[in-house]
C-alpha cells in the first residue's frame, strides 16, 4: 500500500502534512512520488491567498480521472480550505474525495482506513490509537537519517484576528500543544538524524498562554535546548506585541537557539495597521527592532531578521505607502517577504473594507519594496564575505551543498565529501541578496579555493 501527499503554503502545512506521513507509515503504507501509483493521495491546501486557493482547486480537479480509473484510492482533502467548520459544500461539489480533514487533524483519514479495513472493531480501534499516538513522530522511510532540519507545530490556530487574515476562521482559536508531546516528538526526530527543528506557530510568542502550567515559550526553548543531539533550534512567526524581554533573553542566552528573529510589521504608517488591527504602531516596531538588536548584539554572527509585509490594504494611500517604503529603507532587515493585498472571504476586511487599490497600483508598490529590500540584502550579505561562518549542511542540490548559517543565510558549496547534518567553518568568498557561496579549507596550510557563484533565489517564508 502507497500513500502521496501534495503540500502547499506555509511551514505549519509542512509540519502537518509530516504527521499524516508519520501516521500512515504506522498503518503499513509506504510513500510514493507518484500520484498514479498511491492508493492514498492527501491535498494539503493553504487558501491565505487567492492564487494559493485556486491552485488547490486545480490540483484537486486533476485528481477526479483517478478516482474514476480506481474507485478504490482514497482521496483526503485537508488543510484550510476545509477549515474548521463543516466541509458540506465541499462535499457536495466534490464527491469523489473522501476524506475532508481540518488543518492539523489526522483523524479523520486514519479512521476512516482503519474502519474501511476488513477487521473487528477492537483492532480497528487499537491502530488507530497506535497511528495517531502524539509525542512522537516516525519519519517517512526515505527520509530517515537524511532529512537534517524538521518543523514542530507548539501553536495550533489563532485568536488574535488581523482583519485581513483568515487563518482565525480556517485554523481556528489558538491552542498551545502540551509541552511534553513537544519534547517527545524532538527527541523522536533527533533520534531519526534532525539536527535543527523550528517551532512553529501562527504567533509562536504566545506558546502556553492557555495551558495551566504557565509555560512559555522561552521555557519550552531552555527545555528543548537540553535535548542531546540537537545541534540548532528556530522558532517563528512573532508578534510585535508578545516578543518579551524573557524571549529575548532566552535566545541570548542559549547557545542552540540560532540569533534569526520573524517579526512581521505588515506596514509602517499607524492609520494602516490600526485598519489591520495589528495592536502596535510603527514607532513602536522601530522600538522593537533596536531591543531585539541590543539584545542579541553579543551573539555570533550577529542578529538577522526577518518582516512581512503588505502593500495595497484598502485604503492605503500613496503617502502611507510612502511611510511603509522609508520604514523598510530605515531599519534595512535582512528579509521582508512582501504580498499583495486579496481581499479573504470572511474576513473583516473583506465584508467592511473597500479593496479600492488598483491591481496595477499593487504590482508597483510590490516592486518598489522588493527592488529596495534586494538592495539592502545584497548590501547586509556582501559584509559576510571574507568572514568564517558556522553553516549546517541539508542536502545537495545540482551538485553543491546547500546548508544555512545562524542567522538563516542560503550558503552553497561544492564539496565531494558527505557534508549532510553536518556543522562546519566555512569561508564566504561570495554574496548576493538570496544566497552565499562558501568554500572549505583545501589543507592544513587553510588554503582556500574561490568559486564561481550563481545567483539562487531562495523562497518566501512562513507568513
Amino acid at each position: 500500500m502507497k500513500y502521496h501527499i501534495w503540500t502547499e503554503g506555509c511551514q505549519m502545512n509542512v509540519a502537518d502534512s509530516q504527521r499524516v506521513a508519520s501516521a500512515l507509515e504506522r498503518l503499513g503504507y509506504q510513500m510514493t512520488e507518484q500520484p498514479e501509483a498511491a492508493d492514498v493521495i492527501v491535498l494539503n491546501t493553504c487558501v491565505v491567498r487567492q492564487s494559493a486557493e485556486d491552485k488547490a482547486y486545480g490540483r484537486l480537479h486533476s485528481l477526479r480521472p483517478l478516482k474514476e480509473r480506481n474507485p478504490n484510492l482514497v482521496i483526503n482533502l485537508m488543510g484550510c480550505l476545509v477549515g474548521i467548520k463543516n466541509a458540506e459544500r465541499l462535499k457536495e461539489r466534490f464527491p469523489f474525495v473522501d476524506v475532508f480533514s481540518p488543518p492539523s487533524d489526522v483523524g479523520p483519514l486514519v479512521t476512516y482506513l482503519t474502519q474501511a479495513e476488513s477487521r473487528s472493531s477492537e483492532e480497528a480501534a487499537t491502530l488507530e490509537r497506535f497511528a495517531l499516538m502524539d509525542g512522537e513522530l516516525i519519519l517517512p522511510q526515505s527520509q530517515r537519517g537524511r532529512q537534517v532540519s524538521a518543523f514542530v507545530s507548539a501553536v495550533l490556530g489563532c485568536s488574535h484576528a488581523c482583519t485581513f487574515c483568515i487563518i482565525p476562521y480556517r485554523r481556528g482559536v489558538e491552542r498551545s500543544r502540551p509541552m511534553a508531546d513537544i519534547l517527545g516528538e524532538v527527541r523522536s526526530l533527533v533520534a531519526q538524524g534532525v539536527k535543527e527543528v523550528t517551532l512553529l506557530g501562527q504567533i509562536v510568542d504566545r506558546y502556553g498562554k492557555d495551558l495551566p502550567d504557565g509555560a512559555s515559550l522561552a521555557t519550552l526553548l531552555r527545555r528543548v535546548h537540553e535535548v542531546e543531539g540537537l545541534e540548532r533550534i528556530r522558532f517563528l512567526t512573532s508578534h510585535p506585541n508578545y516578543l518579551t524581554e524573557d524571549l529575548l533573553d532566552a535566545v541570548a542566552e542559549l547557545p542552540k537557539v540560532m540569533p534569526h528573529i520573524e517579526v512581521p510589521v505588515q506596514a509602517g504608517d499607524d492609520e494602516v495597521l490600526a485598519r489591520m488591527k495589528r495592536g502596535y504602531t510603527a514607532d513602536e516596531y522601530r522600538r522593537l527592532i533596536e531591543r531585539i538588536r541590543a539584545h542579541l548584539s553579543g551573539k555570533t554572527p550577529g542578529v538577522s531578521i526577518a518582516t512581512d509585509i503588505i502593500v495595497g490594504f484598502p485604503g492605503e494611500s500613496e503617502a502611507q505607502f510612502q511611510r511603509t517604503y522609508d520604514l523598510l529603507a530605515e531599519l534595512r532587515l535582512d528579509v521582508a517577504h512582501l504580498a499583495r493585498y486579496s481581499p479573504r472571504p470572511g474576513t473583516v476586511a473583506e465584508r467592511k473594507m473597500v479593496d479600492d487599490v488598483p491591481e496595477e497600483e499593487k504590482m508597483r508598490r510590490f516592486r518598489l519594496l522588493e527592488e529596495l529590500q534586494e538592495r539592502i540584502a545584497g548590501e547586509i550579505n556582501a559584509a559576510y564575505v571574507g568572514k568564517t561562518v558556522e553553516v549546517l549542511f541539508e542536502e545537495k542540490v545540482r551538485g553543491r551543498w546547500k546548508g544555512r548559517t545562524p542567522t538563516n543565510k542560503l550558503v552553497f558549496l561544492e564539496s565531494e565529501e558527505d557534508l549532510r547534518g553536518k556543522v562546519l567553518p566555512v569561508l564566504i568568498t561570495w554574496a548576493g541578496p538570496w544566497s552565499m557561496q562558501a568554500s572549505l579549507p583545501l589543507n592544513p596550510a587553510g588554503l582556500i579555493q574561490p568559486q564561481t557563484a550563481s545567483l539562487v533565489r531562495e523562497p518566501a517564508g512562513f507568513n
